[in-house]
């Protein structure tokens, strides 16, 4: 909804087929396509074979949220990491499973976005802990060893690659709650498929994310507001952009 609500055209959502009667009833402005999936509920072994045809033929994906994790969820993410061609924004559980090849992570087959908090950043060094200096320091340097972008999240979001950084000044405390970093990915998907670069596309998705979640701010209180309340006040953001 955040990406249809972002530009998108046309939004598919592709999930364990176990899932996807559940999936296609949340709102029917979404297409559904389930894959085989596995006694665990997420996707089975192989099923990169059956979605690399499909999904090179569109001009973004998002990968990650809600994909779950698995050694089965490894293998797709990594082959998606490595054979997509086409730009893709990776976040979620996709990056813990990129976060087991970290050699592996410039072997990529097309634009790359990263949208890791600080927990998932830690995860991708390898680290338990360190400070906010620090993480911003090393998502700048993963960046460029990489070559993709890479979106650090939390107070003053930090967008780093392609030889930029720039620190997005929208947004509040109250959106550190669960599914906003979902809303983010998919309003970079939308932008990334209507033909912004990678950057670009990141830094526009943080600013008009962070213009949402004030709106919420603002009519609800940092306490109240969840994701679907920035869902709803996407528009914000994309009005506000027009007007300035």
């Amino acid at each position: 909804m955040a990406a249809l609500r972002s530009g998108a055209g046309l939004v598919e959502l592709i999930v364990p087929d176990s899932v996807v009667v559940i999936a296609a009833g949340f709102d029917p402005c979404v297409m559904t396509r389930g894959l085989p999936g596995g006694d665990d509920g997420t996707f089975a072994m192989g099923c990169a074979d059956r979605l690399l045809p499909e999904v090179s033929r569109v001009d973004a994906v998002a990968v990650g949220p809600g994909i779950g994790r698995s050694d089965a969820v490894r293998e797709l993410v990594l082959r998606l990491w490595q054979e997509l061609a086409v730009p893709a924004v990776f976040d979620a559980d996709a990056l813990w499973a990129l976060a087991a090849v970290p050699d592996r992570l410039r072997e990529h087959g097309g634009p790359r976005i990263l949208t890791p908090h600080a927990g998932e950043m830690l995860r991708l060094l390898g680290r338990e802990a360190d400070d906010r200096d620090f993480l911003e320091h090393a998502a700048s340097d993963m960046a460029t060893a990489i070559d993709a972008v890479i979106v650090l999240k939390g107070p003053g979001t930090l967008v780093t690659g392609a030889g930029r950084t720039t620190r997005n000044e929208t947004g509040n405390p109250g959106m550190a709650t669960a599914g906003t970093g979902d809303v983010l990915t998919g309003v970079t998907a939308a932008l990334l498929a209507q033909g912004l670069p990678a950057f670009d596309a990141a830094r526009l998705a943080a600013w008009v994310h962070g213009c949402a979640g004030d709106a919420a701010a603002g009519d609800l209180g940092q306490v109240s507001m969840t994701a679907r309340d920035l869902l709803d006040r996407l528009h914000v953001g994309f009005e506000r952009l027009h007007v300035e």
